[in-house]
């Protein structure tokens, strides 16, 4: 696996802090990235109009929406990372293939391995957290994606053990979060 070799400091890495909406993607993704001195992209601002319109009148994306945005995205991780440098993307890479789009940033990467410089973290929380996270989001005006649109994205996560994803109780404080995370980071890429 071309990827296990590629461990020199001018390889680069991409560290995806994955879940649903509400999950807390940006705050953890932005404060892990001050912290690594890394850029911090939000996967949503690389969604065409057309896809923000659809999630803002509450009509979940299909496929068809989601694979060219997802395309786009693996091709900014490619260039990050074949470039040597470390980016930190919050992302909802909800289905297993979602994922593997993304792992393909890795320009070494084989499909299937899970071995791939691309790496998952999944901010985990209970729903009625979530419910209560987006509510207050909406109210703020800080978001396009309406609550009623969460349990369409519970419904798609699917976690499977066999990709190695880190998972974070996302009910801890957001500094506590990533410190759990940056504890663990070095076992991610070993």
């Amino acid at each position: 696996m071309g990827s296990d070799s590629k461990s020199s400091s001018t390889t680069g890495k991409a560290i995806v802090i994955m879940g649903v909406s509400g999950a807390g993607k940006s705050t953890i993704g932005e404060m892990l990235a001050r912290v690594l001195s890394c850029d911090f992209l939000d996967a949503d601002d690389f969604h065409p109009q057309a896809n923000k319109e659809k999630m803002h009148q509450g009509i979940p994306l299909t496929d068809e929406d989601r694979n060219p945005w997802l395309e786009r995205l693996r091709d900014v991780l490619r260039e990050r990372i074949t470039n040597g440098t470390t980016v930190i993307l919050g992302c909802s890479a909800l289905r297993k293939g979602y994922r593997e789009i993304l792992r393909f940033g890795d320009p070494n990467y084989e499909s299937g391995s899970y071995t791939s410089l691309v790496k998952f973290i999944l901010l985990d929380v209970q729903a009625e957290v979530l419910v209560a996270r987006l509510k207050e989001r909406a109210a703020q005006g800080k978001h396009f994606m309406p609550a009623s649109l969460l349990q369409s994205q519970l419904d798609l996560l699917e976690i499977d053990d066999s990709e190695g994803i880190l998972k974070v109780d996302a009910i801890l404080s957001p500094q506590a979060i990533v410190n759990y995370i940056l504890n663990t980071l070095q076992q991610l890429y070993n």
